[in-house]
């Protein structure tokens, strides 16, 4: 029963890592630099789902995720003291074969887009680096979002500053820490969000900001575009919000559709499995919901697993990956609306269903 997911690691593990938008890199620098945030959402209005969940247990993550280590995989770092970003190789032992470093900030998200490679940062700031054509082991910086350029002409207009966290800031920057990333490759756009409760749209040809928009209370966590032309976004204010985007006069603008969730504890990870059919959730209690995206986003249940807060997701069509505070990596095997649970001991793939998660 395992041998599917044996067979993904071990063949697909370096591409989930790097060009999974909810995949962060996070260095490790100050505590406050290190913890996804976990602010207290507010409670106000009435929850259009309430997903049964036991209390937090533990401290928020002290290191990051990619340091946590499950039983059945030898464990792999992705993080950095120093700002830098390590490449690996997509195989069993994930060698490190090169890797670049920017003195601009730590880094925390990374996505992938063709021969460019985009990291968010710390300082609120994105930064392009594009493969050598002559050494693809040497990856140059070819670029700053915003650019310079952008931020000097916007700065001469008064209409362009905004309102954030009580501080006046320009519209095209983030007042606060880039959280994470995700690329809409047929529409060529780029969306990254904050902990300043924003997230904005470039487009990448011409690295142009078209959006930003006003999307939580609190610091976004996740953000997921979909071939769709659908944004969900998640908050440490216990929301999941969809936003789509719709074409206006002067050009597309992103909307808020609707708001999936709205619990009492921060959502700390999203991702669409690879058949764009169902969203998973992370909170920071340890649960895990679903949505059934064809099915006009029902909720169809709970996925209950881990002790700790859920740090990270992955998804392919049938499996689902998900990493924890509590040092645990849990595998689940989707089969309609029902989420077998497998356990991995030691390295030989062996497999062990330890529970089931079930559509309400």
């Amino acid at each position: 029963m395992y041998a599917e997911a044996d067979r993904f690691l071990r063949s697909e593990y370096g591409n989930i890592m790097h060009s999974d938008p909810n995949m962060s890199i996070t260095a490790s620098g100050s505590e406050d630099d290190l913890y996804i945030r976990y602010s207290s959402a507010s409670t106000s209005g009435p929850a259009l789902f309430e997903s049964h969940r036991t209390s937090l247990e533990g401290s928020p993550l002290a290191m990051s995720p990619w340091n946590r280590t499950a039983s059945f995989m030898k464990p792999s770092a992705l993080s950095s003291e120093n700002g830098s970003v390590p490449a690996t190789a997509s195989s069993a032992r994930l060698h490190e074969f090169t890797g670049f470093k920017s003195n601009s900030g730590l880094v925390k998200a990374i996505v992938i887009s063709g021969q460019k490679i985009f990291t968010g940062h710390q300082d609120g700031k994105i930064r392009i680096w594009t493969i050598s054509p002559k050494d693809p082991s040497i990856y140059k910086r070819t670029g700053t979002l915003p650019t310079l350029k952008d931020v000097l002409k916007s700065s001469i207009k008064p209409r362009n500053y905004v309102e954030v966290k009580h501080k006046r800031s320009l519209w095209i920057k983030h007042s606060d820490a880039v959280s994470c990333l995700s690329l809409n490759h047929e529409q060529g756009l780029l969306y990254y969000a904050s902990w300043d409760g924003t997230f904005k749209v470039w487009r990448i040809s011409d690295s142009k900001c078209l959006e930003s928009i006003r999307a939580h209370d609190d610091a976004v966590n996740s953000v997921v575009s979909t071939l769709s032309e659908m944004v969900f976004t998640g908050s440490a204010d216990g929301t999941v919000k969809v936003w789509k985007r719709e074409q206006h006069r002067k050009g597309a603008k992103h909307m808020l559709a609707q708001t999936l969730l709205k619990q009492g504890c921060a959502v700390t990870a999203l991702v669409i499995n690879t058949k764009g059919s169902v969203l998973y959730c992370g909170s920071s209690d340890g649960v895990v919901n679903f949505w059934e995206v064809e099915k006009q986003l029902a909720h169809c249940g709970v996925l209950n697993g881990h002790k700790q807060a859920v740090l990270c997701l992955a998804a392919t069509e049938n499996l689902v990956f998900s990493g924890s505070a509590d040092k645990t990596i849990r595998v689940w095997r989707k089969d309609g609306n029902i989420h077998t649970l497998l356990r991995a001991d030691g390295a030989n793939g062996a497999g062990e269903v330890l529970g089931r998660g079930k559509g309400s």
